[in-house]
């Protein structure tokens, strides 16, 4: 921070130091004041498990609130509830929305030993947008003065277990929706006549939350099929969006995916509970963060292998692990043949792995988006991450063998795409994709979005920088 006098004597020092709040009242709430046409509406995108998922039928909270004492992995209607549905017919497109997704998790909510705590989630986030005048549907932020008018922020729940090609379809009904709201608000509160398709968004997209927000971009809701033909690239998305902020995205996939499909995974007990292998082997979209093959994260076995369910079977990894059937018994509860719920297992996985590989080469592709859209970056650079792991078959754990810069989960390279391996190495980031701006930081892969950085960042590039003077072609 630069000390001095800036401004109408704003001083910032030591002396002089602001809570972070006030500070960024006074940079930004008079650009906030400003609406329609200087200010787009904002959607926030949320990463994996970053959305509050309800039982329809009960409406209890299965994913989001968690109670110290109760929703363990033992539990087998709770691993039921959480896993993405099997059935006799296993096939991803036949899958029924058994959860409804309320609201992007501002903040966890957890009992431990009947005492309730909150951890923060994406609060920041919402709470940066708040603080640049920007209004959201269940987050206010007090004591700010957002003027006489106002400019919508919309948060995105979606089910982060689906495929993410249907969770793009999801999104574009959404602004569709959006669009509305936002054009009645313009001539209700501001006075202007917008026409709904005219209304471009600003996005902020998290982790998984981006590479679906990029096949967006692409596809809008094109389906994407396990067989027959690829989805044509026409940028659908493109006339629905300004400007985006990709929050530690894992273009290149991220290898702790790999441990999360062949350990499960502990999401701190006793504050929430461990869910097995074959629960997280159910969702569609997890398979979508797995490294690209040249990535190759495990030792000893060929990238391309990776996405055929022969590999995983020969070493009994995640759906294919044998142990596995315990819980499978729960999850298919009405299929009593061990062999025939073994079957169904296994036509999830290749359904899965296939279509993961589909939409690695949707998004591979190198075509420019038009001009006018402009993507931005933000990426962790300083925390120890792991870029290859050794299965040790006997404990039937993972040990990293190589650990780059990155944020914990995803690396630096990954989230530039950046295609330069210790052999091919050039000077200049190898990459596909183009970024108008990139900003690095020092903290973990859900920390970078708390800081005061990101929110000075964030709204400064949602709020002040200019736009439209360049006129390049950004790859997304």
């Amino acid at each position: 921070m630069i000390a001095g006098a800036i401004g109408g004597g704003l001083a910032f020092g030591p002396a002089a130091a602001r809570p972070r709040g006030e500070r960024l009242k006074v940079l930004y709430n008079r650009a906030a004041q400003e609406h329609y046409p200087d200010q787009n509406p904002v959607i926030v995108i949320p990463g994996i498990l970053g959305t509050r998922l309800v039982d329809g039928a009960s409406g209890q909270t299965v994913w989001g609130a968690f109670d110290g004492l109760s929703p363990m992995s033992s539990d087998k209607s709770n691993v039921r509830r959480l896993a993405l549905p099997f059935g006799d017919q296993s096939r991803l497109s036949g899958v029924a929305a058994d959860l409804n997704p309320i609201a992007v998790l501002d903040r966890v909510s957890v009992k431990v030993l009947g005492v309730p705590f909150q951890l923060r989630q994406y609060a920041q986030i919402l709470s940066t947008l708040g603080a640049g005048g920007y209004r959201d549907e269940t987050l206010h932020p007090t004591g700010l003065d957002y003027g006489p008018g106002h400019i919508s922020c919309f948060q995105f729940p979606y089910d982060w277990r689906r495929d993410n090609a249907e969770t793009a379809a999801a999104l574009k009904r959404f602004m569709d929706e959006k669009r509305l709201v936002v054009a009645d608000g313009y001539r209700e509160t501001l006075g202007y006549d917008v026409a709904p398709e005219s209304i471009r968004f600003d996005v902020v997209a998290h982790s998984m939350g981006a590479l679906m927000f990029r096949y967006f971009m692409r596809y809008g809701g094109q389906p994407l099929d396990t067989y027959g033909a690829g989805p044509t690239l026409d940028w659908t998305g493109a006339a629905y969006v300004d400007r985006a902020i990709l929050v530690a995205p894992p273009n290149g996939g991220s290898a702790e995916t790999m441990r999360f499909l062949l350990e499960g995974q502990d999401f701190g007990r006793p504050v929430a509970p461990r869910y097995p292998p074959s629960v997280l082997g159910s969702f569609a979209s997890i398979y979508q963060l797995l490294p690209r093959p040249w990535a190759s994260p495990i030792d000893g076995v060929d990238g391309e292998r990776l996405f055929d369910a022969r590999t995983w079977i020969a070493r009994g990894w995640g759906l294919a692990a044998p142990d596995q059937d315990a819980v499978l018994a729960t999850l298919l509860g009405d299929v009593t043949d061990p062999l025939r719920r073994r079957q169904i297992a296994l036509d999830r996985l290749q359904d899965s792995l296939t279509l993961a590989r589909r939409f690695h080469a949707a998004l591979d592709s190198t075509e420019k988006a038009p001009a006018g859209f402009e993507p931005f970056l933000i990426a962790g650079d300083n925390v120890p991450t792991p870029e290859r792991f050794r299965f040790d078959a006997g404990r039937g754990r993972l040990s990293p063998v190589s650990l780059v810069p990155g944020d914990g989960a995803v690396t630096r390279s990954s989230a530039l795409f950046d295609h330069r391996t210790p052999s091919t190495w050039r000077p200049r980031v190898q990459s596909p994709l183009r970024f108008r701006s990139v900003l690095f930081t020092e903290q973990d892969h859900l920390g970078l979005t708390q800081t005061d950085l990101f929110s000075d960042n964030v709204l400064f590039w949602l709020l002040e920088e200019q736009r439209g003077e360049r006129l390049e072609r950004y790859a997304l």
